[in-house]
């Protein structure tokens, strides 16, 4: 699976709208709304890195409302269950 981090600037007036649209693409798993130099963070999962292509370049950026978008693709995962898991397997 791979994890893209894309950062969204969106019309201010249309921030509500955008984030659903965006959330409604099939690839987008999840759809923050923020503050700071962001309006919106998406969460993009895909098999391929030719989806990223099309969900991020594709659809994404002719959202209505979408100004700009930051795409940040993740190499690895941490987390607290994660590293749990890690050190936990073989002590049941």
């Amino acid at each position: 699976m791979i994890t893209a981090i894309v950062l969204v600037r969106t019309a201010a007036d249309r921030i509500p709208e955008t984030a659903q649209a965006i959330a409604d693409l099939d690839g987008v798993s999840e759809v923050y709304s923020c503050a700071g130099d962001v309006d919106l963070i998406a969460m993009v999962r895909v098999a391929e890195h030719d989806q990223l292509a099309d969900v991020i370049a594709g659809r994404m950026s002719k959202v209505d409302g979408v100004v700009h978008t930051d795409t940040h693709i993740a190499f690895r995962s941490y987390s607290r269950a994660d590293t749990e898991a890690t050190f936990s397997a073989g002590l049941d």
